[in-house]
């Protein structure tokens, strides 16, 4: 078996099991997110840069969480692509920073699993 066999057969098994059930048919959900996307670039007449990204990705999210079942992490990922949207807006407009990463505390979303967050929001209920 080769390693791109592997790849196609692991992909096979997310977008038929988990994933179909978590995000919705595949079908329903890349149109909700084709028609964000048209949405989005409507009026653009640039070229795409690096918030406009940040800024689609968290539309996908959206798009998830309107044909999906409820998922934490589809908040959650929204809420990173915002951010990185900000921080690439910031940049590109030489306004730098406009707070500080202190507001958030010692959270540290990037030490923690999808599934360990899932698990602390069901304790939480």
């Amino acid at each position: 078996m080769t390693k791109a066999a592997d790849v196609l057969r692991r992909a096979l098994s997310l977008i038929t099991g988990d994933r179909a059930t978590e995000h919705g048919p595949v079908w329903e959900n890349h149109t909700n997110i084709a028609h964000l996307w048209n949405g989005y670039l409507n009026d653009k007449a640039d070229p795409l840069d690096a918030s406009d990204v940040a800024n689609m990705m968290e539309l996908l999210k959206i798009a998830r969480r309107k044909s999906g079942k409820i998922n934490v992490d589809d908040y959650v990922d929204g809420a990173g692509y915002a951010a990185a949207a900000y921080e690439c807006a910031s940049r590109d407009s030489g306004q730098g920073e406009l707070f500080s990463c202190e507001l958030f505390g010692d959270y540290e979303s990037d030490k923690e699993t999808p599934a360990a967050r899932s698990h602390a929001m069901e304790e939480r209920r």
